[in-house]
């Protein structure tokens, strides 16, 4: 992985398919992108999720890889009619979609070795944009691709992490975030204005903050990242120093 220490590396991702909105699927693969991406170094900064429609798709994707650096889609590169990701990624890059050769060659090799037959709609899974590259996919054969700062990727959750998990190495990175967290047994109410305050004074941490409920009072979760240590340090003495002027008198409050 090209890691570049002081510089901030952006990502947006689009999930694809008529079934995520309609809630017959549950999108399981923003919440590992996210947290992959995390722990490589890359800020996942925006996530789309549009129907099998290709106008959708093609305005959707031409945002998100105009505006980051990479771009993840996952969902409709299968065998069906309604798979139809290959033709709106090569739309937007204004390119064919074609079979590819070794794509085609690979899906029927491996087919003739499960004894079955390579059918029309298997042969669906080889069409990319021309000019593509390959990503592998060691579960189930058929290849996702990459096209300019575009990755597609299946939607079937090992699929598309198997297939993630031989992207990152090969992706541009930048600093990892760090994190650090205070725990406040204050609402959220007491400390929103002193909090604020701390946030202002250090913009180049991310403050943020989690309420919490055990049944009986409010309490919250403080949260600080960022890229230098220093810098969140300095903001997490600030919280500390704030907490303990709040007093426990502050302790019975509501949020």
């Amino acid at each position: 992985m090209d890691v570049t220490d002081t510089t901030t590396v952006t990502a947006g991702a689009l999930a694809i398919g008529d079934e995520l909105l309609s809630g017959r699927t549950k999108d399981k693969n923003i919440g590992h992108l996210a947290e992959m991406l995390t722990a490589a170094g890359i800020e996942l900064q925006e996530v789309r999720i549009v129907p099998d429609d290709q106008e959708r798709i093609v305005e959707a994707l031409n945002a998100l890889r105009s505006r980051y650096d990479h771009v993840f889609t996952s969902g409709g590169i299968g065998p069906t009619h309604d798979d139809i990701t290959a033709d709106a990624v090569a739309s937007a890059f204004g390119v064919p979609c074609s079979h590819d050769h070794d794509a085609l060659e690979m899906l029927g090799a491996h087919y003739a070795e499960r004894g079955l037959e390579f059918t029309e709609a298997r042969r669906r899974m080889a069409r990319m944009p021309e000019g593509s590259r390959h990503i592998e996919n060691p579960v189930s054969c058929a290849p996702g691709f990459i096209i300019g700062n575009v990755h597609v990727m299946a939607g079937v959750p090992s699929v598309f992490q198997a297939m993630l998990d031989n992207v990152l190495p090969k992706l541009k990175s930048g600093a990892k975030v760090l994190s650090d967290k205070v725990s406040c047994p204050y609402g959220e109410g007491d400390i929103g204005d002193p909090l604020s305050a701390i946030a202002r004074a250090h913009p180049d941490v991310n403050i943020g903050s989690y309420p919490r409920f055990s049944g009986q009072g409010f309490s919250t979760e403080i949260v600080i990242r960022g890229r230098n240590a220093a810098a969140i340090n300095a903001a997490r003495i600030e919280v500390e120093t704030m907490l303990a002027d709040l007093g426990p008198d502050r302790l019975a409050a509501p949020a």
